[in-house]
C-alpha cells in the first residue's frame, strides 16, 4: 500500500503566466487569473504559507504584487535569476520545511522538470491546475486550528522580531521588557484539543514525559473533574506566537500532579517554561497542596529537567518508578510574577473562572 503524502505546507508560486497572465518585462501590466485572488485567500485560510520562486527584477515584480494586493500573502520570495529549484530549496531551509511538504506551480514544463530533478521529494503542478488546488487532499489539512488560520501572521511577525532582537543594542534582559509578553493560560476547548495533540506529539526537547495523548484521551481528561487540561499562548507587540504550551494536570487528596508539561522550542528564549513552574507553584501554595511532577528522562529533553530543578523540584526517593517515569517534589511557595511578562491565568480546579492577571509591579 502507498503511503499518502504529507500535507503541503508551503506552496511556491512561478509569476509569469502562472500567478498573473502575462510576462511582466514584456507586457509592463499584467493582471491576476480569474480566479486565483480567492485561491490564494483560501489557501493561506487553512495554514499554508505561499512563497515565489520567479525569474524577473525582483522590485518591479514586487511592486506588482503589492498594486494587485496580494504581496502580504507571501512568505520568503525569492525573485532572481538564479535557478528555480535553488529558490525552492532556500524557501524550505529557510521554513525549516521537509522538501516532501513543499509544492511548487509553474506554466514551464522545463522550470517544473529542473525542480523535480534537483528537488525530487517536491510536488509539481502545471499553471493550469492552479484553481483545482484547493480541492486536493494533499492541500487540505484534516483539521484547521486557530493556529494555522494564522500561520502566515504569526512568521511574518517572527520575521520582524528576530530583525529587532538582531538590531537591539541592549541585554537580552532589556529586549524581552520590550517585548510586552503576555502569556494566556486557558483551559482548553474543541478548537484547541487539536493543538494540544499536536504539541504532545511533536514537541521532544521541551517535554517531561514525552507521551502521546490522542483527541479521544484528551477529551476525556477535559471532562474529568479531578484534570485541568491547559493550553499556553503567548503574543507580543509583533504580534501572536501561538500556542506555546500544554500542562495537563492531575487533583490528587494532598497534591496536584503535573502529569505533562511541554513547551513548544521555539519559544525557549523567552522564559516560558520557567514562568508556567513558577505560576503553577504559586497556585499551589495559594491552594496549600504540595505539586509533584512526572518525568521520563530522554535524549532530548535535557532542557525540561533543568527548568524542573532550576524551579525546585527533586526526586521523590518514595515514589515508584513506572514505565521510567519518576516522580519530582516540590514544596510550593508564593512567587512574584515573571520581570519580562504578563500571565493571564484562571483559578485552577473551579475556583474561579475568570481569568486573573498576573504581573509585575510597574
Amino acid at each position: 500500500m502507498t503511503e499518502p503524502q504529507p500535507t503541503v505546507k508551503c506552496l511556491v508560486w512561478d509569476l509569469d503566466n502562472t500567478l498573473w497572465r502575462g510576462t511582466l518585462l514584456e507586457d509592463g501590466e499584467v493582471a491576476l487569473h480569474e480566479g486565483l485572488r480567492e485561491v490564494i485567500a483560501e489557501l493561506d485560510s487553512r495554514g499554508i504559507l505561499q512563497a515565489i520562486a520567479s525569474r524577473n527584477d525582483h522590485d518591479h515584480a514586487w511592486a506588482q504584487l503589492e498594486k494587485l494586493g496580494v504581496a502580504e500573502y507571501f512568505v520568503l520570495p525569492r525573485i532572481n535569476w538564479g535557478a528555480k529549484s535553488a529558490s525552492v530549496r532556500a524557501i524550505a531551509e529557510e521554513l525549516n520545511f521537509a522538501l516532501s511538504t513543499i509544492a511548487f506551480i509553474d506554466d514551464q514544463p522545463a522550470e517544473r522538470a529542473e525542480v523535480a530533478f534537483h528537488l525530487p521529494e517536491v510536488r509539481c503542478y502545471p499553471a493550469e491546475e492552479a484553481l483545482a488546488l484547493v480541492g486536493l487532499a494533499e492541500f487540505t489539512p484534516p483539521v484547521v486550528t486557530g493556529d494555522a488560520r494564522r500561520r502566515r501572521q504569526m512568521y511574518q511577525a517572527g520575521v520582524r522580531r528576530e530583525a529587532e532582537r538582531t538590531e537591539h543594542a541592549g541585554s537580552d534582559e532589556e529586549f524581552l521588557r520590550s517585548l510586552s509578553l503576555e502569556l494566556r493560560i486557558e483551559r482548553a476547548g474543541d478548537e484547541e484539543i487539536a493543538r494540544v495533540e499536536e504539541l504532545t506529539l511533536r514537541t521532544s526537547q521541551m517535554n517531561a514525559t514525552g507521551v502521546h495523548y490522542s483527541d479521544e484521551a484528551l477529551r476525556a481528561l477535559v471532562a474529568d473533574e479531578r484534570h485541568e487540561v491547559l493550553v499556553g499562548s503567548l503574543t507580543d507587540r509583533f504580534g501572536p506566537h501561538g500556542a506555546i504550551g500544554v500542562i495537563l494536570l492531575e487533583r490528587r487528596p494532598r497534591s496536584w500532579h503535573i502529569k505533562l508539561l511541554a513547551t513548544s522550542c521555539r519559544v525557549v528564549s523567552f522564559g516560558v517554561g520557567a514562568a508556567l513552574l513558577r505560576w503553577l507553584s504559586d497556585e499551589a501554595a495559594r491552594a496549600g497542596v504540595a505539586l509533584t511532577a512526572g518525568f521520563r528522562r530522554t535524549e532530548r529533553n535535557r532542557m525540561m529537567e533543568v527548568a524542573y530543578r532550576f524551579a525546585g523540584f527533586s526526586e521523590d526517593a518514595g515514589a515508584t518508578v513506572e514505565d521510567g517515569v519518576q516522580t519530582l517534589v516540590l514544596d510550593p511557595a508564593r512567587q512574584d510574577p515573571p520581570a519580562h511578562l504578563a500571565v493571564m491565568a484562571p483559578r485552577l480546579f473551579g475556583e474561579s473562572p475568570e481569568p486573573v492577571r498576573w504581573m509585575p509591579a510597574g
